[in-house]
């Protein structure tokens, strides 16, 4: 067996002293940002990870990112946080960190949560899932500066130029600009749009790539509304389809296009076509474009908010990087 590379393997080759190595695996911050990169590329090009035990005694450190796992709900959609999660604990380990994945049925219960990991030193940054305008877990942590990247911007501010905190998002509007953009090119002008109840940050993103494209496109077509449930997407659009108001439909998420799908199947129009957003495996089964999110891309751009493009050690804003936008991928069927 190949013996595991060490500390003095990846100064060797980023010709840097032992020490240095340490500070960029322990406090990166105090060290130039070029000398950094080159020994994290000599981490990587190495395949070298710290003892983790070694590594907390030493510097009181847990190694450890704590995540929200939201309550089980059912329905379509729930997979895509599933698959961040399963991504974001494996690319976290390949960088010598560990998650801990916590359950709360409230804001309130989750700041509970957050209250006691914290007291006790167990994790050293947290990733915070489904933000909305006003969050109180975004101002409780930084109160704490307790480092965090949220997966969803801090909507209602200036969230690019000068966000108040780290997050990564998917481009919601580019998703179903490419999405109208096919529709009209397959179907026809009338490409309608549903989505769920105006007010949602990331909903009303995802209803302007639709308003972009078909702007640009010079059509006009029906906005229609409904909660993110199947049942009653179906009702939504019933009778708009039995009256051929649509040559296409572009949905919110895949929930919503499964029900216009099936509003469709009972008009006599089993071919008009749908596309929804999350790519989940129902849609997939049942034939259904749909818009994905990339969660795997999400969970690599939070890592990297966290701990720069290859560190070992949690570090707030690495290089000024404040944000991460991923733009999600139509996938055709």
């Amino acid at each position: 067996m190949a013996k595991a590379p060490t500390v003095e393997d990846v100064a060797r080759v980023a010709g840097v002293s032992r020490q240095t190595v340490s500070n960029v695996l322990n406090t990166p911050s105090i060290v130039k940002a070029v000398t950094r990169q080159r020994v994290e590329s000599a981490i990587a090009e190495l395949g070298y990870h710290p003892h983790a035990a070694a590594r907390m005694l030493r510097t009181r450190r847990s190694s450890t990112i704590g995540i929200h796992l939201d309550p089980y709900a059912g329905g379509v959609s729930g997979v895509v946080l599933d698959r961040f999660i399963h991504a974001l604990t494996e690319r976290a380990s390949d960088r010598g960190m560990r998650m801990l994945v916590f359950a709360a049925r409230t804001p309130e219960e989750e700041l509970a949560r957050l209250g006691e990991i914290y007291d006790r030193g167990e994790v050293d940054a947290v990733v915070v899932t489904g933000t909305f305008g006003g969050d109180p877990r975004t101002g409780w942590l930084s109160e704490r500066k307790l480092p965090f990247v949220s997966f969803g911007r801090p909507w209602g501010v200036d969230d690019v130029a000068e966000p108040p905190h780290a997050w990564v998002d998917v481009d919601g509007s580019a998703g179903t600009r490419a999405a109208t953009a096919h529709a009209l090119s397959i179907a026809g002008p009338r490409v309608a749009f549903l989505g769920w109840p105006a007010g949602s940050g990331t909903g009303d993103d995802r209803e302007r790539g639709w308003r972009e494209a078909m702007a640009a496109a010079g059509a006009a077509a029906p906005r229609y509304t409904a909660v993110d449930d199947v049942s009653v997407a179906r009702d939504a659009v019933a009778a708009a389809l039995a009256a051929h108001d649509a040559d296409a439909v572009v949905c919110a998420s895949d929930s919503l296009a499964i029900g216009v799908h099936l509003a469709a199947v009972a008009a006599g129009i089993p071919r008009l076509p749908v596309i929804g957003f999350d790519n989940t495996p129902a849609v997939e089964a049942l034939g259904i474009s749909s818009v994905e999110q990339l969660p795997e891309q999400v969970a690599a751009g939070t890592l990297e908010l966290l701990m720069g493009p290859t560190g070992t050690a949690v570090t707030p804003h690495p290089d000024g990087l404040a944000h991460v936008l991923v733009t999600p991928r139509l996938v055709v069927r």
